[in-house]
């Protein structure tokens, strides 16, 4: 089945609905989305958007603690626009009407996260800020914006000048191509290729794969956020236990309640998430139990309705003031390099939100910073759209060549448990080493004939894209930077400062700018 729009945005997260409200107004659009509208990263962030809306904050402070939480690791006039634009488009959300949490006094009642130096994070519902702002979204939306749930996405396709100007989907009514002149990628981020996550499992870096094979240039694979405070019973991760919660007062213990935090970091439990999920991953690697200890905080369920109801269901007795936690993969701060207005590397494709890598969360995210990106790079790209408008006049598609069969792959569950055991919160040559080995190479998964293939195999094929660029980026990064902390290269160093990983075209190539303007050509190795 052939559909012909303007306008195809595959995701259905927060940066998927700002673009579609602003485009829906001059273009025909269509949303795709792998499972249902509400399993996104984005309806389950509890914490809040981090905004600038006080007189006692500054724009300056934000972008200050933006950049040491990602150890200046940053495109920093992309980080001034997403704080700057970011901080405006917030405020004019709250005029509309956006319902947030208040004081009594109408004010808005802002928490305060790890690595920010001033309580600047607005929320909604206690900790239901992004069911809250979704919800919101989507009742602004039109009915003509038509909204494709349960379609998996799983190859872009060119024309001949090398332009995108389409996408192939499979779902429960079989396979469609979606041809329009712009095509935005808004599928999120990569959590699920690990079995301790706070994403949903469909979260499986889809959107990352798709671009790669399309020839799309990628970066900052190797730095993927681990949170400190996923909910720990029965052996597994049963959700996430927000930040916010530290920020009101919860503490990081052991099972004797002594803090964890207490001597390792200036500010404590509100350290950077490396900081914080690296002290915990240490505790359980010997044996201990690890919890927050909320007794501190008056009336919990009411402030943090979401976290209490998953405690009830897990059957955690809130009474006794400790919530099991352990880390677990959150934020890929990599993907698919783009600029503040969403372009690519390849024409016609866009790339927003998660799966994007603009440079403004560095090597490792501020807290609260995702949503805000959602809004404004949403924004951004769909203005800039919209001045561009609909001219693409040849849809003749280039034929890539693909004949190769399904390599023997891990199943889901083996290669999440690989990743997390060879590429977890910590790191080292030989074991990643080890694990790359037990891969497919690339050139094997990139000419895969796709034709045939069911939608558990195609999610799978593309998972084990992602792990290996991230395996790849991983072992080329000898030094440890952020959220990749690694064992054998315990420091940072200098010759790796302002140094971007960057795979293309079946290459990797080391540059000293994540964009190719006033980039001397580097040197590329293939990466076959």
């Amino acid at each position: 089945m052939d559909v012909m729009t303007d306008v195809v945005i595959i995701g259905s997260g927060i940066a998927a609905l700002q673009a579609a409200l602003l485009l829906e107004k001059h273009f025909q659009v269509q949303i795709v989305t792998k499972s249902a509208v509400h399993v996104s990263s984005s309806y389950r962030a509890q914490g809040g958007v981090a905004a600038v809306t006080s007189e006692e904050d500054d724009i300056e402070y934000h972008i200050a603690d933006t950049l040491k939480a990602g150890e200046y690791h940053h495109e920093k006039e992309h980080v001034e626009a997403l704080i700057k634009d970011g901080a405006k488009i917030i405020r004019n959300y709250l005029k509309s009407g956006l319902p947030i949490d208040r004081h009594s006094n109408g004010k808005p009642a802002l928490g305060l996260e790890g690595a920010h130096s001033h309580h600047r994070i607005l929320h909604a519902g206690g900790d239901r800020t992004g069911q809250i702002f979704m919800d919101y979204l989507l009742h602004k939306l039109s009915p003509k914006t038509k909204i494709n749930c349960y379609e998996m996405a799983y190859e872009l396709l060119l024309n001949t000048d090398g332009d995108c100007v389409g996408v192939l989907t499979k779902g429960r009514h079989g396979i469609k191509r979606y041809f329009a002149h712009h095509i935005i990628l808004a599928t999120g981020g990569a959590g699920a290729l690990y079995s301790c996550t706070s994403n949903y499992s469909t979260n499986t870096g889809d959107g990352i794969a798709l671009a790669f094979r399309a020839g799309a240039a990628i970066s900052d694979m190797e730095f993927m956020q681990f949170h400190p405070s996923l909910l720990w019973c029965e052996n597994k991760a049963k959700g996430l236990v927000s930040e916010a919660v530290r920020g009101a007062g919860g503490v990081f213990v052991d099972a004797q309640r002594h803090s964890i935090m207490k001597g390792l970091h200036a500010q404590l439990d509100l350290a950077p998430r490396h900081i914080t999920a690296l002290a915990l991953y240490h505790k359980r690697v010997a044996g201990e139990e690890t919890f927050i200890d909320i007794a501190s905080i008056n009336n919990f369920r009411t402030r943090f309705p979401t976290i209490a109801q998953l405690c009830d269901d897990n059957q955690i007795d809130l009474q006794n003031s400790l919530i099991p936690v352990a880390p677990g993969s959150h934020f890929l701060m990599g993907g698919i390099i783009a600029d503040d207005k969403g372009r690519t590397t390849i024409a016609n494709l866009y790339a927003v939100g998660e799966v994007a890598c603009t440079g403004v969360h560095g090597a490792n995210r501020l807290a609260s910073n995702s949503l805000l990106e959602g809004i404004t790079f949403g924004q951004k790209m769909a203005q800039f759209i919209i001045q561009k408008g609909c001219h693409q006049k040849n849809f003749i598609l280039h034929h890539h060549k693909c004949s190769d069969s399904l390599p023997s792959l891990f199943s889901k569950e083996q290669l999440q448990q690989q990743m997390m055991q060879f590429l977890g919160i910590v790191r080292n040559n030989e074991d990643m080493q080890h694990f790359v080995q037990q891969l497919p190479s690339l050139q094997s998964l990139l000419h895969v004939h796709l034709q045939g293939l069911e939608q558990a195999e195609l999610e799978l094929l593309l998972m084990h894209i992602v792990a290996t660029l991230m395996v790849h980026a991983a072992i080329t990064r000898t030094e440890t930077r952020g959220a990749h902390i690694r064992t054998d290269q315990p420091k940072m160093e200098a010759q790796w400062a302002n140094r971007w990983i960057i795979f293309s075209q079946g290459q990797m190539k080391v540059r000293n700018s994540l964009y190719e303007y006033h980039q001397a050509r580097g040197n590329a190795q293939a990466i076959f």
